[in-house]
């Protein structure tokens, strides 16, 4: 018997009755996971700290949690947890050995874990104003379709010939008591910067960011970066996920117990490139975000409009050397 896609947003089913990934009802509404995992809160004292949601509200990071019977958790996503936290103790060269798919899997859960939680935190807010909950429906199809991808921890799931995301991993010489986390929920993009290593995943894009930043990447991957070149490059990411106007579709097609999924063209019948224009002021109001912890302000950043200010290249265009720059970690 082939295996069963789930497919929670198709019969809206957010509760804590269902287990988020495989969809079996559960024993108990206690019957939860961490969405950051206990190792990497405990590893920085996360617990307590304030996490926003997106409707302004509050909440800690360890109250962020996802229904999950206790066989999924402890047949799939424990040995996965264990395998990413003694890569990540390790460092850079460790991950770097990782297996993408277990990081794009790792990622995938801890951001729909978020997903899920905002979905919840949304239809309690509407329930109260006596509204229904409504989410768009390209929203939908994005999240939808990332759920079903990661199903391919449970499921005989076959991805034939193609990678749903675009992975960025770099050495970088960071403060090592620093945990440096970013999302960005709509375009499904997510930045960590910890140890002696950052990455950066586009979790839905089929691996279009990747090919739109490879004359780049192929110029620094192999640096060790400030944290303050990563966070630029990061700050290019999450901008080009931004302006990435595909919506991803796939063939799901069960052959025998397997379940094949293949991506359609990107192009689609469209000739329109795949990403909208780049606007110089667009970006930098990105990088004054991201280069907060350094105060740099919007003027300074686009004073040269044409050539907004870099740390990764000098005005020749040459890879400027992390260890000259002159600035806290």
């Amino acid at each position: 018997m082939p295996a069963q896609i789930y497919a929670p947003f198709e019969v809206s089913n957010f509760s804590n009755k269902t287990c988020f990934l495989s969809g079996a009802p559960l024993n108990s509404e206690e019957e939860k996971i961490q969405v950051f995992p206990q190792w990497l809160m405990s590893l920085y004292q996360l617990e307590d700290r304030p996490f926003k949601l997106l409707d302004e509200s509050m909440a800690t990071y360890k109250d962020l949690k996802l229904p999950c019977s206790a066989a999924i958790n402890e047949q799939y996503l424990e040995p996965l947890e264990y395998e990413i936290a003694g890569a990540f103790a390790q460092g850079y060269d460790a991950v770097k050995q990782l297996d993408e798919l277990k990081i794009f899997q790792w990622a995938g859960k801890l951001l729909y874990g978020i997903i899920f939680n905002e979905i919840q935190s949304g239809i309690k807010q509407q329930y109260t104003q006596g509204q229904e909950f409504n989410i768009s429906q390209s929203i939908i199809h994005k999240f939808s379709h990332l759920h079903v991808m990661l199903q391919s921890l449970n499921l005989p799931v076959v991805l034939e010939d193609f990678k749903p995301f675009s992975l960025f991993l770099f050495k970088v010489d960071n403060n090592e008591q620093e945990f440096g986390y970013r999302d960005e929920i709509n375009t499904l993009t997510f930045a960590l910067r910890i140890r002696d290593f950052g990455l950066v995943i586009c979790l839905q894009d089929n691996g279009a960011n990747k090919q739109y930043h490879k004359e780049i990447f192929e110029k620094i991957k192999d640096h060790t970066l400030h944290p303050i070149q990563f966070e630029e490059f990061s700050g290019r990411v999450f901008y080009s996920a931004y302006l990435f106007n595909r919506l991803p579709e796939y063939t799901i097609m069960p052959v025998g117990e397997e379940v094949y999924i293949e991506a359609m063209p990107l192009r689609g019948m469209s000739n329109k490139p795949l990403f909208d224009d780049w606007v110089n002021k667009t970006y930098g109001q990105v990088l004054e975000t991201f280069w907060k912890n350094w105060g740099f302000l919007l003027l300074e950043i686009i004073k040269d409009p044409e050539h907004p200010m870099s740390f990764l290249f000098d005005a020749e265009g040459v890879v400027i050397d992390g260890r000259t720059i002159k600035l806290p970690r």
